[in-house]
């Protein structure tokens, strides 16, 4: 399947010619920043103008000051690109995006009856979604026997049990546009348009669907065991559509069409929460965490790793782990991630040489592709995420470094109630560093003559360096302080970090500031998807009435000392180069202290939804 690559900056527009044309008619389907899902058949004259033209008269809405995107790409003209069954987003021009509307609900009173697919229909048509496919089948005909699914209580975002025709529950179904701050999230977490930061500032608003599919599809061999998952559009009844995006729900009781991640729903005796780890098995720690290090997972805690007794066959006792919500793994820059496993006793242990092996055979620029061609909305900032992760995981694994110890690399250091970048961090710092000064060598070496023969472009020919080599990389605060760190000298009391600019908001990891509703998520309660393996448990958030605030107010804006957007294929690949080569000191560093030192204090937070 032919699909649009972007190596370059991970941003652009699409005017055609990135892929082979395909013929005929192609479905599609189009999710306006509201939620609002359309499906349309695309012929091989249809553009951007023509797909905006059938929402305005479909949905009543305007799309004047509106681009139409998949993933990075802005689409202008052609869309030869768009595969089958691909999601396309609509969203308003920032500059006409208001802070006290920030989007328009659809006003036609009966636009979701003009969809007339059927009640579930996979995005994509992978050969590892057999499963789903039985899945999906299974859901429908319990549908036509009556068999109604029922909301999940629990956690921040809409999710939602479906059922088999015995009554079985059988899929995990989470609309992208219920997620928290999203526009129809039914748990009065709502104030976001899709595409915006989200919990987390490098994983949008509706986005975490796509990467629970992406953990699915890169636990290669089942090797975690994470449950198969797919991104599906589905019909129903049941799923929430708030007014506007101020949270009054819509009960109306008509069927709305929802972009989802659909995942298998495992029987299972308890969560990590409510049970010893110490009867946690070696190897199912080590798998865990060997994918979560290469998805570089931000949320790995307790309750997102459901426990299923193994008594049967003389195993009285043992027990194996399914990991599960992987919504805000692959990022779009280094984050602090959080591994709770890192603190059990199990991580402490070397990997077996079984492990080591999985690990060697890990191909980043595979990994890569595949994710390219299986879900080419994925951003290439996500993918840069894995393939730096999965390159840090194959060093020091090869280093002799345990999955503890290359999971405190990964995480910051929490002083003086500071934020300190991690090990890894700044490795990455310090490769920037050296690439930036190259290029400037580079560029005086280039302009140099002229720049003393025409003083009157210097400042001109000043302002476009910078503005080429991104100013937040150049801050020399910041890069000293790498320097130091690799070098081995005294920590600076502070650091100068760097700030994303984000017209949109940043919400980050927020710690003691949550309101009293969301501190109540934490990492020892259970997952909001399978409470007990029942359908019933108590509400994790409070009321509608008193969290329904501005998304903006809710989480704080952190700190944001990586990232890997700003630069073309050759200074990323030149970023790749410098970065293993500074990562062998920094493996020995941390391999020549570690003996000793208990573990660090860090910084780091668990989202539930």
């Amino acid at each position: 399947m032919a699909v649009a690559v972007f190596n370059g900056p991970c941003s652009g527009e699409y005017h055609g010619n990135l892929g082979a044309k395909s013929s005929g008619t192609r479905r599609v389907f189009v999710q306006t920043e509201t939620g609002c899902v359309l499906g349309m058949e695309l012929d091989r004259n249809d553009n951007a103008h023509t797909v905006k033209r059938r929402l305005q008269l479909a949905l009543n809405i305007p799309t004047d000051e509106s681009s139409l995107t998949f993933g990075d790409l802005t689409l202008n003209n052609d869309l030869s690109a768009i595969k089958k069954d691909s999601a396309l987003l609509l969203t308003r021009n920032a500059m006409h995006r208001s802070s006290s509307s920030p989007c328009l609900s659809p006003v036609g009173k009966n636009h979701q009856q003009r969809d007339m697919s059927g009640p579930i229909e996979i995005l994509g048509h992978l050969s590892s979604y057999s499963r789903t496919n039985e899945l999906v089948k299974e859901i429908v005909e319990g549908i036509k026997n009556g068999v109604e699914p029922i909301p999940i209580h629990g956690g921040l975002g809409g999710a939602y049990y479906f059922k088999n025709s015995k009554g079985e529950h059988v899929a995990i179904v989470k609309p992208t546009d219920e997620e928290p701050f999203a526009p129809n999230n039914p748990k009065g977490f709502a104030g976001k348009a899709l595409g915006q930061p989200g919990l987390k500032r490098s994983v949008r608003v509706g986005e975490t669907g796509f990467r629970e599919v992406a953990a699915y599809l890169l636990d290669y061999d089942h090797f975690a065991k994470v449950p198969p998952t797919v991104l599906v559009k589905v019909r129903h009844s049941i799923f929430n559509l708030n007014d506007g995006m101020i949270g009054n729900k819509l009960q109306n009781g008509k069927k709305v069409s929802k972009i989802a991640s659909l995942q298998q729903f495992v029987p299972h005796d308890f969560d990590a929460s409510d049970h010893g780890t110490s009867s946690f098995p070696v190897a199912a720690i080590h798998r865990i965490g060997i994918l979560d290090i290469r998805i570089f997972n931000t949320d790995r805690h307790a309750g997102n790793l459901l426990v299923r007794k193994l008594d049967g066959g003389g195993r009285f006792g043992q027990v194996e782990l399914i990991p599960i919500d992987h919504g805000l793994c692959l990022p779009e820059s280094l984050e602090d991630p959080y591994f709770e496993w890192m603190h059990w006793p199990q991580a402490s242990i070397p990997f077996s040489e079984d492990e080591l092996e999985y690990i060697r055979n890990l191909n980043p620029a595979h990994d890569s592709e595949m994710l390219r061609t299986e879900l080419p909305m994925i951003r290439e900032a996500c993918l840069r995420v894995l393939v730096l992760s999965t390159v840090f995981l194959q060093e020091a694994a090869a280093f002799g470094l345990c999955l503890a110890e290359i999971g405190e690399m990964m995480t910051r250091e929490f002083c003086s109630e500071d934020e300190k970048p991690s090990e890894l961090e700044i490795v990455c710092l310090e490769a920037r560093r050296i690439i930036a000064e190259r290029e400037i060598a580079g560029f005086d070496a280039e302009s140099g003559e002229d720049d003393i023969l025409f003083d009157i472009d210097c400042d001109d020919a000043e302002f476009d360096w910078a503005s080429k080599m991104s100013g937040d990389f150049l801050n020399q605060g910041s890069f000293s302080y790498a320097s130091n760190i690799l070098n081995g000298h005294h920590l600076p009391s502070e650091v100068e970090s760097f700030e994303e600019d984000e017209a949109e908001g940043s919400l980050e990891s927020y710690g003691d500031k949550l309101p009293l509703s969301l501190k109540r998520t934490d990492s020892h309660e259970r997952s909001q998807d399978y409470q007990n393996g029942k359908p019933e448990g108590k509400c994790l958030v409070g009321s509608v009435s008193e969290s329904r605030r501005s998304a903006e107010e809710l989480l704080p804006t952190t700190t944001s000392f990586v990232k890997l957007t700003d630069m073309n294929e050759e200074e990323w690949l030149l970023f790749l180069e410098k970065f293993k080569e500074l990562l062998h000191p920094a493996l020995a560093k941390r391999w020549h202290t570690t003996i000793g030192h208990g573990q660090r204090q860090r910084l780091g937070t668990s989202c539930k939804f």
